[in-house]
């Protein structure tokens, strides 16, 4: 039986910058870039957010005197907008960015000290806390969560029953995750493979693999984000697990080594691969339109344990915000149960609020619920140079992806020497 949604949702990845497209609304002046257009504050998001940000805020406008006005940013854009406003002090009152960008960003002084206010809301003890850490500075806290997206395990049901799989029964630890991706790859069907990867996009490799590693219980980088702990035993075993599918046949699909992000949801979306770690904004929408069932559980670590990468964007007020008052009143609004429910769980979308998680999706598809639930055991990794770090193309990440999973692991200890010299810098 296949669940409908109340709402399709047509989001795809979004902090890893994997999904673009170029829209706008609202104005594109001077004044707007300003903040400060027509006694209205404006909000900066990226254009794979677009559908929540304008959610976000229709339902604020809707019974608020003070109003937001949305400008939407293509992902090529955004920092050469950002960096451009630095410069002219001219950022917009709201700035949302990829939560992996924040603490750049917070290290920069683009984003006002918020801690008080912050520590007073009423809700914060049940937001998820990796878009707060991510805007944490010497203690300061800088930002709030606006768009939620995680990691999970998803499978082709209708695959699994033609490989004598449980259809209803995910990858529990790393070792099954390998032996039904096999069974998958041993049906020998044309065009079929156990599994796939991004073998070539470092953002959607960090989003993959992490959560298998602290679901482990062991780290991926130290506390302030200057070291890689990505030579410990867990993550060699991550790696080596991903590189026993690639040395079977049909195990990892055709084009793996070098997808770079752009397609790399497609291959499950077509009903060609057995199972793989994927991005929920991704999946939802195959809820409906998919030809054959989807399977959702947690990404589970080498042995057991559950946890998901905390992607998305972040939300901040800049420095040089002289509304800084009504561009709180926004954030505060959003962080209320009764605003996330309405601009996130009724939308099927992944509210910030764990009691909205837990409570709110009573109408949604089960699927959605068993995503929400490992909310709390997310993470998102903090560093200031991450994005150079991890996510730029031919970045180190990359490489020791490229030579733990295609090719022998000699050279991972050399790797991740590579990504603390950027993360050192």
């Amino acid at each position: 039986m296949k669940f409908r949604r109340t709402q399709r949702v047509v989001a795809g990845m979004a902090a890893i910058g994997l999904a673009t497209g170029l829209a706008a609304c609202g104005n594109s002046d001077n004044s707007s870039e300003s903040g400060n257009s027509d006694g209205n504050i404006v909000m900066w998001t990226r254009a794979p957010l677009e559908r929540q940000a304008k959610n976000a805020v229709e339902a604020y406008n809707s019974d608020h005197e003070n109003q937001v006005s949305l400008e939407i940013l293509s992902n090529d854009d955004v920092e050469g907008r950002v960096g451009a406003a630095i410069q002219t002090d001219s950022l917009p009152c709201l700035l949302a960015g990829d939560v992996v960008r924040i603490p750049y960003w917070t290290q920069q002084g683009v984003f006002m000290d918020l801690t008080d206010r912050i520590d007073a809301l009423p809700e914060v003890d049940d937001l998820q806390q990796g878009h707060i850490d991510a805007g944490e500075l010497d203690g300061a806290k800088h930002t709030l969560p606006f768009v939620t997206d995680i990691s999970v395990m998803a499978w082709n049901k209708d695959l699994y029953e033609q490989a004598d799989l449980d259809p209803e029964q995910g990858p529990t630890s790393i070792d099954e995750y390998v032996e039904q991706a096999q069974a998958v790859a041993a049906l020998d069907e044309p065009g079929v493979s156990g599994s796939y990867f991004a073998g070539s996009s470092g953002g959607a490799l960090a989003f993959m693999l992490f959560p298998s590693i602290w679901a482990e219980g062991e780290e991926v980088l130290n506390a302030d984000g200057t070291e890689a702990l990505l030579s410990s035993d867990a993550a060699q075993a991550v790696y080596d697990g991903y590189r026993e599918i690639a040395e079977t046949p049909n195990g990892m699909g055709a084009g793996s080594q070098e997808e770079n992000g752009a397609t790399w949801s497609q291959p499950f979306a077509d009903g060609n691969v057995g199972v793989m770690a994927y991005p929920y904004t991704a999946a939802t929408p195959l809820f409906e339109e998919a030809d054959f069932e989807v399977g959702i559980a947690p990404i589970p670590g080498v042995t057991g344990g559950e946890s998901t990468f905390l992607d998305g964007d972040a939300l901040g007020i800049p420095t040089s915000c002289e509304q800084a008052d009504e561009a709180w009143d926004f954030l505060a609004w959003l962080m209320t149960e009764d605003a996330q429910q309405e601009v996130f769980a009724d939308n099927d979308d992944t509210a910030s609020n764990l009691n909205v998680l837990a409570n709110g999706y009573g109408d949604a598809d089960p699927r959605t619920q068993i995503a929400n639930d490992v909310v709390a055991e997310g993470r998102t990794p903090v560093a200031i140079n991450f994005n150079e770090a991890f996510n730029a193309a031919g970045s180190p990440w990359q490489t020791l992806i490229q030579n733990a999973v295609f090719d022998d692991g000699s050279q991972v200890e050399t790797d991740v020497e590579s990504i603390n010299s950027i993360l050192n810098q």
